[in-house]
């Protein structure tokens, strides 16, 4: 049988109907509420009035912050939301968070793009231990609001210096009225450290782990994690940021639909040298952390590509056919077709 169809599916929305809209639109600021002196809370809601789409806990959004695009986790539970909640930290540094921050006021109105799911939890998990260090505690906030109300149970982990806690209140909140929901605080380092031995040496059966937060804990909780003997395909995380990198070898990408051939210096990354011959691909963390400028790609040979990005799983990094060109690049003069 042969389909026919005068529709151009390269262009339609096949989910036609509004509450599955994730692509840029207005969104209109209802709600600015200082956390702590460095982190307010912001709700928006679709300025035409529409509904929202719903997403797993651990989903983000990407917010058009004067000049800049960022990601910020949202909060709730991400079931049938009548608005959408993001934390931001003010980072000091004159960024996005910054300008909203400095900028942005109830009536408002801001780009926003998503919700988009990076952080999502394995559906058939028995139990959650989840961990938060400073702001990492937005995704795993949701991640708690949803296994409460579907009726899951979580330990929850909260690293925080004191005096800088966000959402403290709520996740007091959910373990006072969900009795499968618990608790526990650390304001230190070494009270960090206790809390996470402690608690990966006694979890039932079927629990998966989840950590947000900054580097140091997140290289912490792995650590832990092995040593206390748990699969890497029980320990999942987030992070915000990457650790830095070298500046790599020079490589060549050749561009399959015109042939073009790009010398990739050492320091400069495979996106960069797609930017700057034309070649428009989605970005926005340029660390290797949030998956956008994910590309397909083919190899003359196994091992002609540096996998540097913090989001592939060790199969689609075997596969040799996709890679992240913010930071991840070709070996020392290999050859990389972009498939573009």
């Amino acid at each position: 049988m042969t389909l026919t169809t005068d529709v151009d599916l390269t262009t339609h929305r096949f989910h036609a109907h509004d509450a599955y809209r994730t692509s840029a639109r207005m969104m209109r600021v209802t709600e600015v509420r200082p956390l702590t002196a460095q982190i307010t809370h912001l709700r928006f809601v679709p300025a035409d009035g529409g509904p929202l789409t719903a997403y797993q806990p651990g989903s983000h959004l990407v917010v058009t912050a004067g000049t800049t695009r960022n990601a910020y986790s949202l909060v709730d539970d991400g079931i049938n939301p009548s608005s959408y909640g993001i934390s931001v930290m003010r980072r000091g540094r004159g960024g996005g968070s910054d300008w909203l921050h400095d900028h942005v006021a109830p009536g408002d109105l801001v780009e926003v793009e998503g919700p988009r799911s990076m952080f999502a939890p394995v559906l058939n998990q028995r139990h959650a231990l989840l961990v938060a260090g400073g702001i990492g505690v937005t995704p795993v906030l949701s991640h708690a609001r949803a296994i409460a109300r579907l009726g899951g149970s979580a330990e929850i982990l909260y690293s925080y210096r004191s005096g800088h806690a966000a959402h403290l209140e709520d996740l007091h909140a959910l373990a006072e009225t969900h009795d499968s929901v618990t608790l526990r605080e650390a304001t230190t380092v070494e009270a960090t450290v206790a809390m996470l031995t402690a608690r990966f040496a006694d979890q039932p059966l079927g629990t998966h782990a989840y950590a947000c937060g900054p580097l140091p804990l997140l290289e912490t909780y792995q650590e832990l994690a092995a040593a206390a003997g748990w699969p890497p395909t029980r320990v999942h995380l987030e992070r915000f940021s990457a650790p830095e990198q070298d500046p790599g070898s020079p490589f060549t990408a050749i561009v399959a639909s015109t042939g073009q051939r790009l010398e990739v210096a050492p320091g400069v990354s495979l996106l960069t040298a797609l930017l700057d011959a034309g070649l428009p691909v989605p970005n926005l963390c340029r660390q290797g952390v949030c998956g956008e400028c994910r590309i397909s790609v083919r190899t003359p040979r196994a091992g002609s590509i540096e996998h540097r990005d913090l989001v592939l799983s060790d199969h689609d990094r075997a596969s040799g056919d996709i890679l992240l060109c913010c930071v991840s690049r070709g070996v020392e003069h290999s050859e990389i077709e972009v498939l573009l």
